[in-house]
């Protein structure tokens, strides 16, 4: 099944929406873990090619889906409830709704940035980022030091 093609900021920008209308009745806790991983978020945005910053995002929309299921059953409002509130509880649900296809979508970019499923070590196991970056340690390096540039395999060029 191929998967829409669909912005990381638009999926943001959804939920930062629904996000701010839940804050209307639910505070505190729901919004320091929603918010938090919308910072995740704006980091996978602007970390192009980080596969650690897509896969937090991931990682945390993952539990905020939990979480949000806890807090919205705990702390719903039963008695008294406005239009106001209503309207607030609907888009804090409306939101937990959208966060298990957002997690389908942010996976698909978690796979296109290069990040492979958990090995034997884990989901917390050794990153393998890649970046633009190349690495100058690599394993082609002379384990003599004291090695002229004729021995290391090179020759200097003139400028």
């Amino acid at each position: 099944m191929e998967l829409p093609t669909v912005n990381l900021k638009a999926i943001l920008l959804l939920h930062w929406l629904l996000t701010t209308w839940g804050c209307m009745v639910f505070s505190g806790p729901y919004a320091w873990a929603n918010f938090t991983v919308l910072a995740l978020g704006v980091w996978a945005i602007a970390q192009r090619d980080s596969v650690d910053a897509i896969s937090m995002f991931l990682g945390g929309l993952a539990a905020t889906i939990f979480l949000d299921i806890v807090h919205i059953s705990i702390f719903y409002p039963r008695s008294n409830l406005s239009d106001t509130g209503r309207f607030s509880a609907g888009m804090a649900i409306l939101s937990l709704l959208f966060k298990p296809f957002s997690c389908c979508l942010v996976y698909h970019m978690y796979r296109e940035r290069g990040g492979e499923l958990p090995s034997h070590t884990g989901f917390f196991g050794p990153s393998q980022e890649h970046s633009a970056y190349q690495r100058i340690d690599s394993p082609e390096a002379p384990t003599d030091p004291f090695a002229g540039p004729e021995v290391k395999g090179h020759v200097p060029q003139g400028y």
